[in-house]
């Protein structure tokens, strides 16, 4: 299980490329060594219509990049592999974050496996393809 929701601000609807961003970040879970099972990539983004960036005066932007997933991986594997994530991240707004306000986040959050209830054909299709 990977989920990452990604959410945007409005104004960066004619500005960002937000389609290219959540295929970059499917393709960088799918590049995680089998860490995560191709079949558990969710990625996803929410246009954001109603919100405030600091004062609210300016035109400020900004991307929200939540990843959820299951408990189990090493510290030292969150710290590589999403700040790799993070790290292509920024280069993909890096023309964009040079002519406006903008702020980048990203937040890993692993599941309590108690609380999570999952029901997927999607992974058969994969080990079909072994």
């Amino acid at each position: 299980m990977a989920h990452a929701i990604v959410e945007w601000t409005a104004n960066l609807a004619d500005e960002a490329d937000i389609r290219g961003l959540l295929e970059l970040i499917a393709a960088t879970m799918r590049d995680s060594g089998g860490v995560f099972p191709w079949g558990g990539i969710r990625v996803r983004g929410i246009r954001l219509d109603d919100y405030v960036v600091a004062d609210g005066k300016a035109d400020d932007a900004f991307v929200n990049i939540t990843v959820k997933m299951g408990a189990g991986r090493s510290a030292e594997f969150k710290r590589e592999f999403f700040g790799r994530l993070f790290e292509a991240v920024k280069a993909h707004f890096a023309e964009l974050f040079e002519r406006r306000y903008l702020a980048l986040s990203l937040y890993v959050e692993e599941a309590d496996e108690a609380g999570s209830f999952k029901h997927n054909n999607i992974h058969q299709r994969f080990r079909k393809a072994d």
